[in-house]
């Protein structure tokens, strides 16, 4: 029996995952497919009871549905839990298990696409979402030592300053406006984009949250955003003579640990890399 994994989420427009998870089954001979499912949030119950199915693996989540699916799980990872989403199901025997795997995704592309070790280190985390929410736990998880949540909206960059407290980790807030990033990104080690801001197709695809005069230039600027690969906040980066990491990584390393959540296996990571950077080109 062919199993079958796929994303839920919507719109989906062109998602990578069904390029890159298929590169993997095919390359590792086994039989099952990766589809795109687009399910408007009030199909999503309907969606998951069909996921109990025997011929269904799992799948990925995106938006809107990491949060909505928690209380819809059987089970749900610790890790999930504290972040407060899940963008990884497993099906189990007719359960459903949880995961969120964005964070150690997250952590892994820092370290392999860029060498850079958290454990002490001082960030500015640009945006207060979903993204966010993944790399602030995954950075306090990592060892960081400090940490400015910056976002338009003030009260949601406190929330997130606030959720991310624990003993001596006491993360700050400030605004998205030049004044208020010029007072922390030139002191930091990592800047990290965790905003729709220079995304294809976005409603600020041009533009940059950060100028390359704020940026110092021992800097690390890695932008969760994916497609361009090179973004304007990227190309900032490298103005200022900064290290600058597209947020394709990020996306291959939450997939991997997703692909052994499903299938036991640990899949070809590099026939994965080159099947989402052809699905970004083919996108165009």
């Amino acid at each position: 029996m062919t199993k079958r994994l796929g994303i839920f989420g919507f719109p989906l427009g062109h998602s990578l995952s069904p390029a890159m998870h298929g590169a993997a089954l095919r390359l590792l001979g086994i039989d099952a497919t990766f589809e795109a499912w687009p399910t408007p949030p009030d199909q999503l119950r309907t969606a998951l009871k069909v996921m109990r199915q025997a011929d269904h693996l799992g799948a990925s989540v995106t938006l809107p549905h990491k949060q909505a699916v928690i209380p819809m799980m059987d089970t749900i990872d610790e890790w999930a839990r504290e972040i407060g989403a899940v963008n990884c199901i497993a099906n189990r025997g007719g359960k459903l298990f949880g995961f969120n795997t964005d964070a150690g995704g997250f952590i892994r592309a820092l370290r392999e696409e860029a060498a850079f070790d958290p454990a002490g280190s001082s960030v500015v985390l640009l945006g207060a979402g979903g993204a966010a929410r993944a790399a602030g736990f995954a950075l306090r998880r990592a060892g960081a030592q400090r940490l400015t949540v910056a976002n338009r909206t003030m009260e949601r960059a406190e929330a997130l300053a606030g959720d991310l407290r624990q003993g001596r980790f006491r993360p700050g807030a400030c605004g998205i406006d030049r004044d208020s990033l010029a007072d922390v990104v030139p002191y930091a080690d990592l800047i990290v984009n965790a905003t729709s801001i220079g995304m294809r197709g976005g409603p600020a695809a041009s533009e940059s949250p950060v100028s390359a005069d704020l940026i110092s230039d021992r800097a690390l600027a890695y932008d969760i955003v994916y497609a361009p690969p090179v973004t304007p906040f990227l190309r900032e980066a490298e103005r200022a003579g900064a290290r600058a990491v597209g947020g394709l990584s990020m996306l291959v390393y939450q997939g991997v640990e997703a692909f052994k959540l499903w299938t036991g296996n640990d899949p070809p990571v590099d026939a994965m890399f080159e099947a989402a950077r052809g699905a970004i080109k083919g996108s165009h």
